[in-house]
This record gives C-alpha cells, sequence and structure tokens, in this order.
C-alpha cells in the first residue's frame, strides 16, 4: 500500500456533470489551489455515462441544466443522454480538467486527522485492487445521490416463470433485441415515458403498465425562444437569454402549481387529452392521486407518448400486478398482458455521499445526526462540501451557484490563513428532512440522509433568484461557521 502523497487542496469525488462543474469554478477562481477528480468509473459523464437505455433524456432543459458559463447550443432543449455527455466531455477537455481525473479509482474511506487539519483518503484501484493514501485539505462530494451498481427493482410474484427477458434501465444489455417483440415497461416515472415512445418505434407494442399515474406534461423539441434570439443575436447571447426564460418559467409553474393545484390539474389534463385520441380513458391513466409537483412532472418533447398511444404502438395499463406468467403478465384486475420482454423501470436506490462514510479521528459520522448548511455542508465535519441541487426544477441550476459560493469560502480562507471550516449546530435545533419531495426513491432513504433546519442558514431554500443573492452576494464568514 503506497502512503500519503503530497497534500492536496481539493478533492472531488465524481467526474460527472457536478464534478466537471466544479473543477472549473476551482481553476476559474482559486488558481493557485491544486485539485484532482477521484472517479470510479473508466469515464466522465456519470449518470450520462451510466445510463445506455433507449431514449434516455434529461428531463430539464439543457439551458438550465447545463452550464452557465458555457452555451448550450443544440437546437433539442430536452436533450439525449449521449449529447449530454459529449457536452459535458468538451467542457472537461477545452478546460484541461480530464488531466485531473483519474479514472478506475474509487473513494472507500475519508478520515478527518483533526490534528493535521487535513483528511486521509483511501484510494482503491478498480483494475488492480490496490490501495493507496492521499491527502486532502477539502473534499468536494460530487458523486451523486444514487447506486450505480444496482437499480431500484422489487420481486413480483411469479417472477422465475417467466420465458422472456426482464431487463432493468440501469442494466440495460447493448445487445438486446426489441424489434417485433412485445414489451411491458413497468413504471410511470421519467424513466417509463422515456423508454416507450423509444422501443414503440421497432417493437411490436409496447405497454406502460403503472400503478398510479404520473402527471406527463408534453414540451416543445426545440426551444422557441433560443430559436428566436439565435436569428437575431449572438449564440451568447441567445443562451442567457434563453437560460434566464427558462429559469422564471420552471419557477413560475412550480409557483402556480403550489398555490392553484386543481387548476393546474386541469390545465395538464387538457394538454393530455388533446393530445390522445377522443374518447381516451384520460381519468384513469393520466390524473394522479396527488397535487402536481409533489412529484417531478414528466417531460415529453413533442407529446412523443402521446403520440406512440394514437397511433396504436404504445397503451397504458393502470392497475396492480397478480403474478408475472410464463408469457406476460396477469394484473389484479384479471387481465392478461402478453410480453416477451418486461422492462421494470422501477426506479433507483440512493445512495447518500456515494456509499462514503466520513470519519473524524476514526470515528464514522452518523448522517442522520447532521444538518446542513445552505445545503452544502455538514453541521460537526469539518472542510467536507456536498452537492445537492433541486427538485422542483433543474438539480444542477443550484449545484452551479453551490461551486460559485465554495471557491468564496476557499479564497476567504486563503486570504485569512485558515485551514480549518465547520458548521457548528444547535444541538436542539428543530429539524426536517432533507428533501420534501414524494418520489419513491427519496422516501425510500431518508432516514439515511443528513437533516436540514427550519431556517436559514440551516434550511434548503428552493428559489434560484433568492440563492444568487445568498451564494453570490451574501457573507461567507457566516457565525455559524466556526474557522480554525
Amino acid at each position: 500500500m503506497q502512503e500519503t502523497a503530497p497534500l492536496l487542496d481539493v478533492l472531488i469525488v465524481g467526474a460527472g456533470i457536478s464534478g466537471i462543474g466544479c473543477a472549473y469554478h476551482i481553476q476559474k477562481k482559486c488558481p493557485d489551489l491544486s485539485y484532482s477528480i477521484i472517479e470510479a468509473r473508466g469515464d466522465l459523464g456519470g449518470t450520462w455515462d451510466l445510463f445506455k437505455y433507449p431514449g434516455i433524456r434529461s428531463d430539464s432543459d439543457l439551458f438550465t441544466f447545463g452550464y452557465e458559463f458555457k452555451p448550450w447550443k443544440e437546437k433539442k432543449a430536452i436533450a439525449d443522454g449521449r449529447s449530454i455527455k459529449a457536452y459535458v466531455e468538451e467542457t472537461a477537455a477545452e478546460n484541461g480538467i480530464k488531466e485531473h481525473i483519474r479514472f478506475l479509482t474509487r473513494v472507500v474511506d475519508i478520515d478527518w486527522q483533526s490534528d493535521k487539519h487535513y483528511w486521509r483518503v483511501t484510494l482503491k484501484s478498480e483494475e488492480s485492487g490496490q490501495h493507496e493514501h492521499i491527502a486532502a485539505r477539502w473534499i468536494f462530494n460530487a458523486s451523486g445521490y444514487y447506486r450505480y451498481d444496482k437499480g431500484y427493482a422489487p420481486h413480483f410474484k411469479g417472477q422465475s416463470q417467466f420465458n422472456g427477458q426482464i431487463v432493468h434501465p440501469q442494466h440495460w444489455p447493448e445487445d438486446l433485441e426489441y424489434k417485433n417483440k412485445r414489451v411491458v415497461v413497468i413504471g410511470s416515472g421519467a424513466t417509463a415515458v422515456t423508454l416507450v415512445p423509444a422501443l414503440a418505434k421497432s417493437a411490436s407494442h409496447v405497454t406502460m403498465l403503472q400503478r398510479t399515474p404520473s402527471y406527463v406534461l408534453p414540451v416543445p423539441v426545440d426551444d422557441p425562444i433560443a430559436k428566436h434570439l439565435r436569428a437575431w443575436f449572438s449564440e451568447d447571447t441567445a443562451f442567457k437569454a434563453a437560460r434566464w426564460f427558462n429559469i422564471a418559467k420552471q419557477r413560475w409553474v412550480y409557483a402556480f402549481c403550489q398555490r392553484f393545484p386543481h387548476r393546474a390539474r386541469k390545465i395538464i389534463r387538457s394538454l393530455n387529452a388533446k393530445m390522445l385520441p377522443e374518447g381516451y380513458p384520460v381519468d384513469i391513466h393520466f390524473n394522479p392521486p396527488y397535487n402536481p409537483w409533489e412529484q417531478r412532472l414528466c417531460a415529453v418533447p413533442g407529446g412523443d407518448l402521446f403520440e406512440s398511444i394514437s397511433k396504436g404502438k404504445a397503451s397504458v395499463a393502470t392497475d396492480t400486478i397478480d403474478t408475472f406468467t410464463e408469457t406476460g403478465i396477469k394484473l389484479d384486475s384479471g387481465q392478461h398482458i402478453e410480453a416477451d420482454i418486461i422492462v421494470t423501470a422501477t426506479g433507483l436506490n440512493l445512495l447518500p455521499l456515494g456509499g462514503i462514510v466520513p470519519k473524524i479521528d476514526g470515528e464514522a459520522i452518523s448522517l442522520p445526526e447532521c444538518v446542513t448548511y445552505k445545503g452544502m455542508l455538514l453541521s460537526g465535519v469539518p472542510n467536507f462540501a456536498i452537492a445537492v441541487g433541486y427538485t422542483a426544477s433543474s438539480w444542477t441550476l443550484k449545484i452551479g451557484l453551490l461551486c460559485e459560493h465554495f471557491t468564496r469560502l476557499l479564497n476567504h480562507m486563503e486570504e485569512h490563513g485558515f485551514t480549518q471550516c465547520t458548521p457548528i449546530a444547535d444541538p436542539n435545533m428543530e429539524t426536517q428532512p432533507l428533501l420534501n419531495f414524494g418520489a419513491g426513491y427519496i422516501q425510500r432513504s431518508l432516514e439515511q440522509l443528513p437533516r436540514q433546519g427550519m431556517q436559514f442558514p440551516w434550511s434548503m431554500s428552493f428559489n434560484y433568484a433568492q440563492d444568487v443573492k445568498i451564494f453570490r452576494k451574501g457573507r461567507v464568514d457566516d457565525p455559524a461557521l466556526k474557522f480554525e
């Protein structure tokens, strides 16, 4: 085992869209600081390198999901996975970030050394299995929030009887042949509504089998604001205007849904009904029992899901599963759906901090006992930042602001000669769950996550306009922070 290497200023965990963004901001705002990115996979891109299922795309527009410092130049606002990965890769190449990435290397242990004011980090090579130690003043955890090795797949009665293939989208076989096959997609979230129209192009028929409907919102394929502005202004100007318009639109839609849930439900239902065949049972298949934005709205560019249904290439069944059979799925209603392939688009498993358990002088930290400071630091944990984005708009809008604030904090410490920064929370503080969101993968894992407080700076803000002021202009020497 190799011993500790020279001291790094910042160790970034994860070379996905958040990790690459953090590296850019460190290079630009803190040019004298050293950093390295540790990536367990063999390539960068994170989510957009992992998922290979047909139709994989973002569920937010790239004008807000992408980097503020790098204009999104493609016509499609909701982009496919390959385009997003190319965008992240281009960002890393343009800024010399890729040479700072150590691929096929996993962070297996981090232990804060109180007497030395740095993290002792244990790395493992995914190729050789060998371990080594490095030291870092700061850790920025950008490893995402779900398990990369295993998606959420509940066991279904009779599953072993099925003669066809059962596939989870997170582990899509590259050689899966579904042309002219009958496919059942179990699920109703963003993955399912993406898969169904993509599979329907060549499958004989695709059935989306859902226990509970989701809100499905048709959106334009091309961003209309960007399209018009590009004809008159430069690429950068058009991008900035489209970005701010989409930020405002996201905020308005969310606020409208929160304030007028019944009206929002009627509007979404009306949009769905217009794109479906006359007499289609909209209230059975596209009218959820919860209010809009209690879970994420599923965006369908050009209404492709509704188009597949209208053409008879796809259908929706809203029911519960009795059992898998040799040739398909029997529902509790008695209906039997024939299938050659069953896709379990049943969700994700959360894995807080990518499975890393921070220690202080050898003692493991209990994450549920920590409270987040501004959604980016953990109470009682020195020099450790996390990337938690928005749930009601583009996740990465918040990440970009966090990275900017992080570099301001680093510069403040450099200017004053500080080597340690620790948020200190009142042990009697009233707290609430970190993410107030109804998605199943969130609800299943809330007890494993840190908490948030009820008031700033311990509460999570979900308002981009307010956060711009807080993270770009607000003080970094907050009384809640202990500098040493």
